[in-house]
C-alpha cells in the first residue's frame, strides 16, 4: 500500500515566468534572466540568483530585439541601457 502511495505523488509545479520580448509565459528553467545589479551593472543571470532587479527573456537574439526596441526591458530593469551593453548580452545569448 506504501508503494501505491508513493507512485500516486502529484507533480510538482514548476514556476512561471513571461518573456519581456515575445510575453509568453514559459517554465522559469525556460527563459533566461537579465539583472541590473545594486550596483548599476547590467549582466546575465544564467543561476537566476544574482541578487538584483531582472526581467526574463526567451534565449533567442530576436526576443532581446523586440525587448529593447518597445523599451520593455528598459521598463522591466528601471533604467536606460547602453547600446554596448546590448550588444555583449546579444553576444552572450549566442554563444550560450
Amino acid at each position: 500500500m506504501s508503494q501505491e502511495k508513493e507512485q500516486q505523488k502529484p507533480q510538482k509545479k514548476q514556476p512561471e515566468r513571461k518573456c519581456v520580448g515575445c510575453n509568453e509565459r514559459k517554465t522559469k528553467k525556460e527563459l533566461v534572466r537579465i539583472v541590473r545589479s545594486p550596483e548599476g551593472e547590467i549582466s546575465l543571470d544564467r543561476t537566476g540568483k544574482k541578487s538584483g532587479r531582472g526581467a526574463y527573456l526567451c534565449r533567442s537574439a530576436a526576443c532581446l530585439a523586440k525587448a529593447v526596441k518597445a523599451h520593455r526591458l528598459q521598463s522591466s530593469l528601471s533604467c536606460e541601457i547602453p547600446d554596448n551593453v546590448i550588444a555583449a548580452l546579444e553576444g552572450e545569448l549566442i554563444e550560450g
